[in-house]
């Protein structure tokens, strides 16, 4: 016996930023070794997704977790009893035997995402290493990185009660040498930009919405808010020291009946989104686009990666997926990952399609979901991922607690060559 073999999984009920319920999962080993992670839950999700376990009562509207409770006391303890917790791929092997389905339908995507993280948390306890570099010895990275921070300043979409119809509106910092100068000189543009909104569009500019960015009333167009968020750079004194990105979130208003697009009180094709989206990226320094067409169309974002030469995300056209990251190499649908650990429902699924896009020169984007909770694994995971990108809010407890991880591990290292910086490395 090595102590590090699995003696209880237990779990609660707890709430995320949202105030509904979420996860809390807790491994202990033999030799008392401990792993406890909460789960993060999403607003805007993908229909490929890992199915969410929900008890459908009317308590807390019918999103509450007790049900996931019972699972993992009652299915998944049992079933996991003295598995190592350092054989990461024998965890989240057995959670997937465990249910069966392909997409942890039957014990849950949240029961099986907190108990492979906890399990992940725990074998980093028994070794005392930072979670960070358990996260590299399982990925099988040689080489860990402090991530570019993507600030999303002005929301819109499922995340903000605004008329903007894309989801994120993102500073990205590109000059700045360390993590700590590149979260400096963006809070330092999020201060600017609040007081430009407020006398552009009125004092409940200031309102944020899901992720900390501002929600200014009226604004219909992503060029009013890239103008502000540009404006606010050079009062700063920053020049060109910030590119921009959007989420657009684009399935949420797309019409499959149609097969059109909403957007700005005008109705688009697919071959018109594409203009769109060129038209931004000649006029601005856009340089990443996350999900700009339905989770489905791979072909059209091909077409779209192809023409723009800018980062182009697949969040809910890829879902953490292995397989459907290969389905986009194939057809050359986009050229980054959007990696959302619950999204799969297990961390060495999350890190497979991790391994599947960087194999194939697709940059990997580590991402919050929209129901976060101050457990600061994210950032661990980014770095240990040699990701060199994250996306995380900009404000609020459970987003500044991932940067203030981040700021903790960055010192940690020293800050030599850790820092990934802009454009990223592929």
């Amino acid at each position: 016996m090595s102590g590090f073999e699995i003696r209880t999984v237990g779990a609660r009920e707890i709430l995320d930023c949202r105030l509904e319920p979420t996860l809390r999962v807790t491994v202990e080993t033999d030799a008392g070794f401990r792993g406890r992670a909460d789960v993060p839950a999403g607003r805007s999700t993908g229909s490929h997704e890992a199915v969410e376990l929900r008890d459908g009562e009317d308590r807390f509207r019918g999103r509450g977790v007790r049900t996931a409770v019972g699972t993992v006391e009652e299915t998944v303890a049992p079933a996991l009893a003295g598995t190592d917790v350092r054989d990461q791929r024998a965890v989240d092997d057995a959670l997937r035997d465990l249910d069966g389905t392909g997409r942890f339908a039957e014990i849950g995507g949240n029961t099986s995402t907190g108990t492979s993280l906890a399990a992940l948390k725990a074998a980093a306890d028994g070794l005392d290493v930072p979670l960070h570099e358990r996260v590299a010895d399982v990925a099988g990275r040689e080489e860990v990185t402090l991530p570019v921070p993507f600030l999303d300043v002005i929301e819109g979409g499922e995340l903000a009660a605004t008329e903007l119809g894309f989801q994120e509106h993102q500073l990205i910092p590109t000059n700045a040498e360390s993590f700590a100068e590149a979260i400096r000189m963006g809070a330092e543009v999020y201060y600017e930009l609040g007081d430009r909104l407020e006398a552009a569009y009125g004092d409940a500019s200031r309102n944020v919405g899901v992720e900390g960015g501002y929600t200014p009333p009226g604004m219909t167009d992503p060029r009013e808010a890239f103008d502000e968020m540009l404006a606010a750079v050079e009062e700063c004194g920053y020049g060109d020291s910030f590119a921009l990105g959007i989420d657009a979130a684009a399935t949420h208003f797309h019409d499959p009946e149609t097969g059109t697009y909403s957007l700005m009180g005008e109705t688009h094709t697919p071959a018109e989104m594409i203009d769109v989206y060129d038209d931004l990226t000649s006029t601005y320094p856009l340089e990443s686009i996350e999900d700009p067409l339905d989770e489905a169309d791979f072909s059209t974002t091909a077409a779209l990666t192809e023409r723009l030469d800018c980062q182009v995300i697949g969040d809910d056209l890829f879902v953490t997926n292995p397989e459907r990251v290969e389905r986009g190499v194939e057809a050359g649908a986009a050229n980054a990952l959007l990696l959302k650990v619950n999204q799969v429902g297990t961390v060495t699924g999350a890190f497979d399609a991790a391994a599947t896009a960087s194999e194939n020169g697709y940059a990997v984007q580590v991402s919050e979901r929209s129901g976060q909770t101050p457990d600061p694994w994210l950032a661990d995971v980014a770095v240990g991922l040699d990701a060199g990108q994250i996306k995380t809010g900009v404000t609020r407890g459970e987003r500044t607690e991932q940067y203030n991880r981040l700021l903790g591990i960055e010192e940690r290292l020293g800050g030599d060559g850790h820092y990934g910086g802009w454009p990223p490395a592929t």
